[in-house]
């Protein structure tokens, strides 16, 4: 029998020749019960577009609601500069508040009010894939579509309001106070949960674009995944893979996608070992501003992943040194097997969750570093301390009369008095 990834982490640390069992796929207790998920590709590959009607109906028992834009205004104060929250490929996005009187069944709460940019890198058939796929899919690590709206022109998507933005900005971005190790890990577990969950649905989901950006974090710091737009259903039957067009973001897509545009779950699992190895250093995936041999996240620190004395020069500094010293061996052993050149030794992602959750009760974390506080008392106290120090080092200062020192102040008795001799002679 093949040895488990959850053996191989917990056993000896170094590399260890892993393959992924194959595993049944879980499904939710109530999915025999609940209606089969409608397939984004069938919908793609419809002629023409779906007319929001249509759209409506695919989405019966979805619990979306439809707003207009008129009331996405007055959710948004009109869209105010002042509510402006961010913008991605999709387009801009606006905090906002609804209140349980717009829609009957709508909770009062804050939200994310997301527009299509007409004129942006995604579209129509984008905004379709966000709405198709998280209108029907609900996990605790996937951001909540509330609704959306689709009048006219207009392409709107209604979120649930993550309080702390993206981890790229955590990550990356100035201003933001450094992740502690125990949240790294969190949101690398929650961010594993949510690609689990995909991966095993009745209709497997391939998210695509899995990267720091996407995952966004709410007030505890709890990672949901978001923006769908290039999901893809995954293959089914005898099917290997899913052959499509190549996208995504350059430093996350898993190498073997690239060349040949053949999309599996592995695919998402490289992109998650990426994402573990910027939890780990601190470093973008692709950094044009640092040295050639450092530009490339992946190439420059895999080879580190697999030796304890080398993974210490490679830990993000922001950390000072306060995380756990086995867990992060086990993470950055994680992130080796993910990032395999070899698609079939990547572990499945419930592999991972398993091997990653246990290190969240390690309790090896250094004590902090140590922190002098100079108090009006202790600052009387070194001050006559110091001052008894200079009267001490007064009365040992050896007087400059010639009887006892040469005329360049040399000791006559001293080394460099007889080598000064020796050097006049």
């Amino acid at each position: 029998m093949k040895k488990s990834l959850l053996k191989s982490l917990f056993g000896c640390y170094g590399k260890s020749d892993v393959s992924p069992q194959p595993r049944q796929r879980k499904h939710t207790a109530n999915s025999a019960a609940s209606p089969r998920r409608v397939s984004y590709s069938d919908i793609s590959n419809s002629p023409s577009l779906l007319s929001p009607e249509d759209l409506s109906l695919s989405l019966i028992g979805s619990n979306l609601h439809v707003f207009t834009l008129q009331e996405l205004k007055v959710v948004t104060n009109n869209f105010s500069t002042s509510q402006f929250i961010g913008e991605g490929g999709f387009g801009p996005v606006y905090k906002g508040y609804v209140d349980d009187k717009m829609k009957p069944g709508l909770k009062a709460q804050q939200v994310a009010v997301k527009l299509l940019d007409q004129d942006g890198a995604q579209g129509h058939k984008e905004w379709q894939a966000e709405v198709i796929f998280l209108g029907q899919l609900r996990h605790p690590n996937l951001v909540k579509l509330i609704g959306y709206c689709y009048e006219n022109e207009h392409r709107m998507l209604v979120y649930e309001f993550m309080a702390r933005g993206s981890l790229e900005n955590h990550l990356f971005k100035r201003f933001y106070n450094s992740l502690t190790w125990s949240m790294r890990l969190k949101i690398a577990v929650g961010a594993a949960k949510g690609l689990a969950f995909l991966h095993e649905a009745e209709k497997p989901v391939i998210y695509r674009d899995f990267k720091a950006s996407n995952i966004l974090l709410d007030s505890d710091y709890k990672a949901k995944l978001s923006d769908f737009g290039l999901a893809k259903d995954g293959p089914e039957g005898d099917d290997t893979h899913v052959s499509t067009r190549v996208m995504g973001t350059h430093g996350y897509a898993a190498p073997e996608y690239v060349m040949t545009g053949h999309l599996t779950a592995k695919s998402d699992v490289y992109s998650f070992g990426v994402v573990l190895l910027e939890l780990l250093t601190g470093r973008r995936s692709v950094d044009k501003s640092r040295p050639t041999r450092e530009q490339n996240l992946v190439d420059w620190a895999r080879p580190c992943l697999t030796d304890a004395r080398k993974l210490d020069r490679i830990m993000d500094p922001g950390m000072d040194g306060q995380y756990s010293l086995k867990g992060a061996q086990k993470a950055a052993e994680v992130a080796y097997q993910c990032l395999s050149r070899k698609p079939k030794t990547r572990p499945d992602m419930r592999d991972i969750v398993e091997a990653l959750e246990p290190l969240l009760q390690l309790a090896d974390i250094p004590a902090g570093p140590f922190v002098y506080t100079a108090t009006p008392e202790r600052v009387k106290e070194d001050s006559e301390r110091k001052e008894e120090y200079h009267g001490q080092m007064h009365k040992l200062r050896l007087p400059k009369s010639s009887a006892q020192s040469g005329s360049n102040g040399l000791l006559r008795n001293s080394p460099r008095h007889h080598h000064k001799r020796s050097l006049d002679n």
